[in-house]
C-alpha cells in the first residue's frame, strides 16, 4: 500500500510505489546466518542494518517475497520481510515490552470469552476452542478463567507471568512471531498453539474467526469483509511458515 503525503488541507496525494530495481534474488550465508541478495547486494533493513535471517528456511521465505514482486514493490504485502525487519530492528531493545504485549492478549484472550447464546454457537465454541484451551493449560501449566459474554474477566497474575516468561524464552524472531500472531488472532493462546505446531495457520485463523464465520452463515458475507478475511488468512499462513523457519535446527 502506498504511503501518502498531506498536501494542503483535506487533500492527500499518493506517493508512487517504489519500482523494482533488481533482477536476481539469492540467499547467501552471512554473519552466521543467511542474507538476502538482490543482484549480488545485501538487502538492508529500514534503518540500514543487514537483513540477515538465522535459518535458511526463514531466509528462503523472505527471498521468495522479493522474487515475487512485479514492476513495483508491494511492500505492504511482504509480510515476512516486514516481520524480519521488526525482529532485527525493534525486538532486541524491546523484548520485555513485546512479551508484555503477548501477555496483554492473554489477559483478554479470545478463547476465554464464550457466547451465552445461541446454543449452536456455544456448542461450536465448545467443540473447537475447548481442546486448544485445555491443551495449553495442561502442557504449559496455565490456568485460564472462562467468561460468558463480553464483560471483562481478569486472568490470574500467575498465568500472565508465565505467558511473559514463555514469550521471553523465545529468540527475537520467535518473539516477533508470537506478538504478531497474538495481534492477528486476538489470542495469545492461538499464537502459542501455532508456534508449537498444534495447529496449522489455516486452523488457527479459522478458530480466531469462529464467531464471525457463524454470523456470516446467518447473514451472508459482503465483498469488503471477504477481502479482509483473505488478507488476514494470508498472514496466518505466512506465520505458520515463519514459525517452522524459526524452529529449524
Amino acid at each position: 500500500m502506498a504511503s501518502e503525503t498531506q498536501v494542503g488541507k483535506g487533500y492527500r496525494e499518493p506517493i508512487e510505489k517504489p519500482r523494482r530495481f533488481y533482477k536476481a534474488v539469492e540467499v547467501a550465508p552471512e554473519h552466521g546466518g543467511f542474507a538476502i541478495h538482490l543482484d549480488g547486494r545485501s538487502v538492508r533493513t529500514p534503518h540500514g542494518g543487514r537483513l540477515v535471517l538465522p535459518t535458511r528456511l526463514l531466509a528462503d521465505q523472505v527471498a521468495e517475497e522479493w522474487a515475487a514482486q512485479g514492476e513495483v514493490l508491494e511492500v505492504a504485502q511482504m509480510h515476512a520481510t516486514r516481520l524480519a525487519n521488526t525482529a532485527i530492528e525493534s525486538i532486541p531493545s524491546a523484548r520485555a515490552e513485546t512479551a508484555e504485549v503477548v501477555a496483554g492478549y492473554a489477559a483478554s484472550d479470545l478463547l476465554c470469552y464464550w457466547a451465552e447464546a445461541p446454543q449452536a454457537l456455544v456448542h461450536r465454541q465448545q467443540q473447537h476452542w475447548a481442546p486448544v484451551l485445555e491443551r495449553i493449560e495442561a502442557e504449559a501449566k496455565l490456568a485460564f478463567i472462562r467468561a460468558a459474554g463480553v464483560v471483562h474477566q481478569a486472568q490470574p497474575e500467575a498465568t500472565l507471568q508465565q505467558i511473559r516468561e514463555i514469550a521471553l524464552a523465545q529468540d527475537n524472531f520467535g518473539l516477533a512471531g508470537l506478538a504478531f500472531g497474538a495481534a492477528l488472532f486476538g489470542s495469545a493462546i492461538l499464537s502459542l498453539a501455532l508456534q508449537r505446531g498444534w495447529l496449522t495457520g489455516e486452523q488457527a485463523f479459522e478458530l480466531s474467526r469462529l464467531d464471525e464465520a457463524w454470523q456470516e452463515e446467518q447473514w451472508g458475507v459482503d465483498e469488503e469483509a471477504a477481502e479482509r478475511v483473505t488478507r488476514l488468512r494470508t498472514e496466518a499462513l505466512m506465520l505458520e511458515r515463519w514459525f517452522r523457519g524459526v524452529a529449524q535446527p
